[in-house]
């Protein structure tokens, strides 16, 4: 098992090169009071080593809830920040490991998102399409996150066997 440190450094590694989106490209939705107050939070944040673990796991105006309202892109950009917080044990509210792992579990993989709206589009049809997006090198390091995160930490025995799908379902095989 990997320690937290390396963990880090391959995650600081991996992501060097990821550039900002943008501050127009920063949520997927314009729907409800979320996504607006993310905007708002994150706009000119261009440089994800330097947020505050605090600010992120409240974020956006304490609802912790900007994982889910992040674009694809603003996602690709700031997750490592949120992985690091995590691995240094800061978030409480934010929760890296569902979102790297929902969709891409037995339990929501084949679940409709809402049919009325996008039809037969699954969860595991959207997490594919948000995580193309990610490198080689990139998904290594998720991979090796969600590794230490089910050995090295307190999961629940249902939480470690959604990392343990998740990652034979999707992150082991992107790498091969």
């Amino acid at each position: 098992m990997s320690d937290p440190a390396s963990v880090k450094e391959q995650i600081c590694k991996a992501f060097a090169s990821v550039e900002y989106p943008g501050d127009w490209c920063l949520v997927d939705s314009q729907e409800g009071d979320e996504p607006l107050l993310l905007k708002e939070e994150f706009k000119g944040k261009n440089d994800w080593r330097q947020l505050d673990a605090a600010f992120i796991d409240r974020a956006p105006d304490g609802f912790g809830t900007a994982l889910s309202f992040l674009s694809d892109e603003a996602f690709h950009f700031y997750l490592p920040a949120y992985l690091i917080a995590d691995l240094d044990d800061l978030l409480k509210q934010a929760d890296p490991v569902f979102h790297l792992t929902h969709g891409l579990d037995g339990a929501s993989r084949k679940e409709k998102i809402n049919p009325r709206r996008y039809g037969e589009r699954t969860w595991f049809d959207y997490a594919q399409y948000k995580f193309a997006m990610f490198s080689d090198v990139e998904r290594a390091a998720i991979a090796e996150y969600l590794r230490y995160k089910r050995d090295g930490t307190t999961l629940t025995q249902p939480e470690r066997a959604r990392v343990d799908e998740a990652l034979e379902s999707y992150w082991k095989r992107k790498m091969a």
